[in-house]
């Protein structure tokens, strides 16, 4: 590695770490101005519900007939609704009916019609608990209408008109005539309830003039991984419109809102492995969505609550109206959200354009033909390692070859820096280096290459294994859950940038990273430049330290990969050191062109017609400073 890989490493580092120091600050001071925004709004809706309530019922209490009072000793409670079989409804008790198929299991309360709690069969808590990707009690779905009067169907109890192993169907009836019917369904092998919300001979109870029913979820999920920080950064309120690449989004472990005036295809309250996804048959007209996640201490240990209001449109003057959505309560698992064809599986954070394609066409497939042989995903990440580095290997040999002859061509390089010590001569020395990478056939833009190679594939596992399921609580050696960090040392206590806890294999990787640097800085021209020296300093020490801050609460698979890449590296490095490069050939050429003039390359010529602009115009700006 030579100084231009060396400042591009740097100044990436420091890139990096300053823009997300940036940008934490930002949303720090956003999200407490949100926060205030949303209480005040809240005390706002609130106030102006309870003054319509009261002005409802103000309007809808008959007044008592002249001449008769109520008997002594009882009191009347005035009806809220006009509609009597409404009014009865409101006042009735709710029962819980389930659905379940091999893939889970989802409850349905008669209140409102609506889901009650989801189980996802075949995986468990962190603690080892039964997995509810919504807790009993912990989801809400309102249909609001107008029929005459503003209907809201989680108030009233519906009657369950049919009832088998995979499907539901519960009604509201009107006394005006008609009917609001809610039948749920669900299919062996999927995670998908199919919801039809229709309106049944109710073309003179909903006026001609209601084009749409508002929807609102809201849904509470709790913790479901080992670390709160790693679980509530990959957690969002997705959003997706029809023919985009992927979806927008919302949260990653900071509250936020936003409205949405145009047509959603489906929404998404998605947790770092489990997701709740809504798509309605014919878009979602305009949404607002909300995501507001919990304190780690919460008592209850919940991790967010998520809200979508939105709107469907409605064709008034029908005798039947049917609404079609679809539920989907499920793990993150790329091909099976794939298979559903509705491009569900973008949900998972793969990386851009160009990274999402690696991961998407090399990574995912190569990580399930391995797994179809290798149940330990320890191992799996070994031979991935090892393959990506023998897929990149012709194009890294020229890097890795530049930076041993580099370390041959050390001595001579040592000469001519105490040739010219001066700074006013560092022109004459860098084209003394020139010549001399020239006679000894090395390339000076040669360390850059793999680097640029190698930065999208450690990006795209950057971004792969803390979103991988296929990782969830599956131990290697001393971890546990390869998708967590691995805490040999609890501290009982949270410590600023560390956290409260040392993962032994963010440590490992630091201290690889570390000796990495030592190897390939070793090489590197000017020992008594104090430029270079500041440079070494940054990339011996400061990137393995800020590396292992920012890995040590992160997925432990990522921090083993890096392990596994720095040490194949190394030894990469070491192999064509010792026999691909023979520093007595080189120093024998050096002698064979001692004195002959090299050609130049094109990029050389460049470079010294820079370098003489620069000089002339330094000379002028000296000659201007002169006559002043």
């Amino acid at each position: 590695m030579d100084k231009n890989s060396v400042i591009g490493i740097v100044l990436m580092g420091l890139l990096l770490f300053g823009f997300t120091f940036y940008q934490n600050k930002q949303y720090q001071k956003q999200a407490a101005i949100q926060a205030e925004l949303d209480s005040i709004a809240a005390v706002e809706r609130f106030r102006a519900d309870s003054l319509a309530a009261v002005e409802a019922a103000a309007r809808d209490t008959a007044a008592p007939v002249a001449g008769i009072a109520p008997a002594e000793g009882i009191s009347e409670a005035a009806p809220i609704y006009k509609d009597s079989l409404l009014e009865a409804s409101r006042t009735g008790e709710g029962s819980i009916v389930t659905l379940s198929n091999d893939k889970f299991e989802v409850a349905f309360t008669t209140k409102g019609a609506q889901p009650y709690s989801a189980r996802i069969k075949d995986y468990k808590t962190y603690g080892g608990d039964e997995l509810y990707l919504f807790k009993p009690g912990a989801s809400h779905l309102g249909v609001q209408v107008y029929a005459g009067e503003m209907v809201n169907t989680s108030d009233f109890v519906f009657n369950v008109a049919e009832l088998t192993d995979t499907s539901v169907v519960m009604t509201l009836p009107f006394a005006g005539g008609g009917r609001i019917e809610q039948r749920y369904s669900i299919r062996e092998g999927e995670y998908i309830v199919s919801n039809s919300l229709a309106f049944i001979g109710m073309e003179n109870v909903i006026p001609k003039n209601v084009f749409s029913v508002d929807l609102d979820y809201i849904m509470t999920i709790p913790r479901l991984e080992k670390g709160y920080k790693n679980e509530s950064q990959y957690s969002k309120l997705d959003y997706y419109f029809t023919g985009e690449k992927k979806p927008a989004d919302i949260g990653r472990s900071r509250s936020a809102s936003k409205r949405v005036d145009n047509k959603v295809a489906w929404f998404a309250f998605q947790q770092q492995f489990f997701s709740a996804i809504f798509r309605a048959g014919k878009e979602y007209s305009s949404a607002e969505f909300d995501i507001s996640f919990l304190p780690e201490d919460d008592p209850e240990k919940n991790l967010m609550t998520c809200q979508a209001r939105v709107r469907a449109d409605f064709q008034p003057g029908q005798s039947e109206t049917v609404l079609p959505f679809e539920y989907y309560f499920g793990p993150n698992h790329y091909k099976t959200l794939k298979s559903y064809d509705q491009k569900y599986e973008r949900i998972i954070p793969l990386g851009g354009s160009v990274v999402g394609l690696f991961t998407k066409y090399v990574i995912i497939p190569l990580f399930d033909f391995l797994h179809k042989f290798i149940s330990n995903f320890g191992i799996i990440i070994l031979l991935m390692t090892i393959f990506i580095k023998l897929v990149v290997l012709p194009f890294a040999y020229k890097s890795y070859s530049s930076s041993a002859k580099m370390q041959a061509i050390k001595p001579e390089i040592d000469k001519l820096s105490e040739k010219y010590p001066k700074q006013e001569d560092a022109m004459k020395k860098q084209q003394a280096q020139m010549d001399l990478y020239k006679r000894a056939g090395i390339s000076p833009m040669g360390g850059c290459l793999p680097m640029l190679l190698q930065f999208p594939i450690l990006w795209a596992m950057f971004r792969f294994f803390p979103a991988s399921i296929e990782l969830r609580q599956q131990p290697f050696l001393w971890a546990e859950d390869l998708s967590a960090y691995d805490s040999v040392i609890n501290f009982g206590t949270r410590i600023p940038l560390l956290g409260d806890h040392i993962s032994l294999f963010a440590l490992l990787m630091a201290v690889s990273m570390f000796f990495y640097s030592k190897l390939t800085t070793a090489s590197q021209p000017g020992a008594n430049d104090p430029q270079m020296a500041s440079m070494r300093f940054m990339s011996v020490w400061m990137m393995p330290i800020m590396m292992y801050f920012i890995c040590n609460s992160l997925s432990s698979g990522l921090s083993y990969y890096y392990l596994l890449s720095n040490l194949i590296t190394m030894l990469e490095t070491w192999v064509i050191k010792k026999w691909f490069v023979h520093p007595e050939e080189i120093q024998a050429r050096l002698k064979a062109t001692e004195g002959k003039k090299q050609p130049k390359s094109k990029w050389q010529q460049r470079l010294e017609e820079a370098q003489k602009m620069q000089a002339q115009m330094q000379r002028e700006q000296a000659k201007k400073n002169g006559r002043r």
